[in-house]
């Protein structure tokens, strides 16, 4: 599962409770007295949480069991189900926020994933939805390199100033290239702490797949790298920096969704390796996740056909995978996730329901964003009723899930305090920390022209930035950084649907500058099928290069570019298009900081893992 799109959402009483977080004691239909007072218990924000994923309490397992004999079989299979949420607002009775509210106050569902909005509008929307929670919400988000993938940063217009949000990182496969499973924890420490500061208990990360496929259109920098040991330790220390403060991990995409060549959002993948591999190569990152004590597995929507044969299924509905495998040999006692029950690698043969059986059979406790919520809850109950489902399937799942809410501290309270988000959410502490990672991430892994850094007599400056036709961002702060000290940039923007003719002036432009840096702001985006350039782009870099005019190419995005466009002289990679890794990849080509990444993945037949150039940094 990836991103979705935001839509905007409320519930009742937001605007008040955006100015305090008292809570509301009137009388609640079939909820104690006791319930009533966990419901409006606050926790504080940035400490330590009682019930962290760490250890569980003697009196919770006594909640857990009280909880589960009370609840009824339409009740129990609700709590499987998990289904997603926007992260804004929405008016009083509109469509959304009846949808929500039946789910929470009729269906009784178990969780949410929430998606995009803002630090504010999660926290005071968490807690009023948590408020009509007959159980505690298990709330989930897919944060798996920081915050602010959720916690959205919305820009004014015109400036594009940020306007607030969660702390940005760059994809963690730069975390690979900085080698530091210091800076790994830090990021887990980070997103751990702002995550609980709104009210969410549980990413959907770290991704533990290992990235051996320079094809694949939806893993990409989102894996830490390809060296399953460098996964593993990087990884590890994601899962402690985060459950040192309370959030809940989940590894993914279980057995490996590293090398394939399809997106799963569309269809179907095969996986041809056979179980020897998958031992080498796919399988060591999970079996440290789950030593370490990760809290989730969240499945792939993958056929392994080198181990289930031809007729494999998706890993997701397979009881090898997700309980002889995962259970049974690896020993792991925690949360199996399935990933988005709407993604064509399941529905596009499966359809929307019988996939919910099979999962459920084949070893899943969570049915994460099933089509459809009442007809998923009906689907289960019908099950276990016909005998198609066991009982103690049922149970077993909702006892886990119930003891994962009293390790995320539910049992004490469920609602955050607004008045410290603030204090918490994107603070300088943890934007150094983001910019640290950017700036050791930088990797030159080719310099043969010898143009970083640039000369000081280099003063003119073609930039020519490739980006989707959406991406109102790319090369923004990277030309601004550019233009300093007497520097002139001219900043030229294109992308697929660029003319030939305008490639003919672009490049007759370029002999009349210094230098030429061409950047390409592409990343692995979900149901896009591939992770490519497109158009004119290519061959602009190849003729530029090939005149013997100093060129540089810079990747804000995926490593494997250099593909494209194998005779340019020199190549930085940024790993990602946000305003810090701009701002760091100015100042490495400027030589204002020192360069000292490293290759995290082959680029083959060029470069491979462990290449990059170092550069000091300049004396002012």
């Amino acid at each position: 599962m990836r991103s979705h799109p935001s839509r905007l959402f409320c519930l009742a009483g937001f605007v008040a409770s955006l100015a305090s977080c008292a809570p509301s004691l009137a009388p609640t239909t079939g909820v104690s007295p006791l319930q009533l007072l966990a419901k409006s218990a606050t926790l504080p924000l940035g400490a330590a949480y009682p019930g962290t994923p760490n250890r569980l309490l003697p009196r919770d397992s006594a909640w857990v069991e009280q909880v589960l004999k009370s609840l009824s079989l339409r009740e129990k299979a609700a709590q499987l189900i998990m289904p997603w949420v926007g992260g804004e607002y929405a008016a009083v009775g509109s469509p959304e926020y009846e949808q929500v509210r039946r789910w929470v106050d009729e269906d009784h569902v178990g969780g949410i994933i929430i998606s995009i909005g803002m630090p504010h509008s999660y926290a005071a929307k968490l807690n009023e939805m948590q408020r009509h929670s007959k159980v505690p919400l298990l709330v989930a988000s897919d944060m798996e390199n920081g915050s602010g993938m959720r916690l959205a940063n919305i820009y004014a217009f015109p400036s594009l100033l940020p306007q607030g949000g969660g702390t940005v990182f760059p994809p963690v496969m730069s975390l690979g290239a900085t080698r530091s499973a210091e800076l790994a924890f830090q990021l887990g420490r980070v997103l751990g702490r702002e995550a609980r500061a709104v009210g969410v208990h549980v990413t959907t990360g770290p991704v533990l797949d290992v990235n051996s496929n320079p094809l694949n259109p939806i893993i990409n920098t989102r894996s830490f790298g390809e060296d399953p040991a460098a996964v593993s330790s990087l990884a590890t220390a994601y899962i402690r920096g985060a459950r040192s403060v309370g959030l809940m991990t989940t590894g993914k995409h279980f057995p490996g969704h590293g090398d394939t060549g399809t997106d799963s959002h569309i269809d179907l993948p095969t996986i041809v390796a056979d179980r020897a591999h998958l031992n080498q190569v796919d399988f060591p990152p999970f079996q440290a996740a789950i030593k370490e004590g990760v809290d989730g597995i969240m499945t792939a929507h993958i056929a392994v056909v080198g181990v289930e044969g031809p007729d494999a299924p998706p890993a997701t509905l397979s009881p090898r995978f997700m309980t002889q495998v995962l259970r049974d040999e690896f020993g792991f006692r925690g949360l199996l996730f399935t990933d988005a029950m709407t993604m064509g690698g399941i529905s596009r043969k499966y359809g929307a329901t019988e996939p919910l059986i099979m999962a459920v059979n084949a070893g899943a406790d969570i049915l994460l964003m099933p089509r459809g919520v009442t007809e998923a809850i009906e689907t289960i109950v019908n099950g276990v009723q016909s005998g198609r489902v066991a009982q103690s399937r049922i149970d077993a799942a909702v006892r886990r899930i119930l003891t994962s809410k009293a390790k995320a501290g539910l049992v004490d309270g469920r609602l955050v305090s607004l008045d410290a988000v603030d204090s918490v959410v994107n603070i300088p502490e943890h934007a150094a920390i983001a910019r640290e990672i950017a700036e050791r991430s930088i990797t030159l892994p080719r310099d043969s022209g010898n143009i970083v850094p640039l000369k000081l007599t280099e003063k003119r400056i073609l930039s020519v930035t490739y980006a989707g036709s959406s991406d109102l961002l790319a090369g923004r702060v990277f030309n601004e950084e550019l233009g300093g000290g007497g520097r002139s940039v001219r900043r030229v923007s294109v992308d697929a649907r660029t003319s030939e003719a305008e490639w003919v002036m672009i490049r007759a432009s370029a002999d009349s500058f210094d230098v030429v840096v061409a950047s390409a702001y592409v990343v692995p985006v979900e149901s896009e099928g591939s992770v490519q350039i497109r158009g004119g782009f290519p061959g602009f870099v190849e003729s530029v290069a090939a005149s013997g005019k100093r060129i540089a190419a810079i990747s804000f995005g995926s490593p494997y570019l250099l593909s494209a466009f194998p005779s340019v002289p020199t190549y930085m990679l940024a790993w990602g298009g946000a305003p810090l890794s701009q701002r760091a990849a100015a100042a490495a080509l400027l030589g204002r900081n020192p360069i000292s990444g490293h290759l995290p993945v082959s680029l083959p037949p060029y470069h491979r893992i462990g290449d990059g150039l170092m550069r000091e940094k300049l004396p002012k």
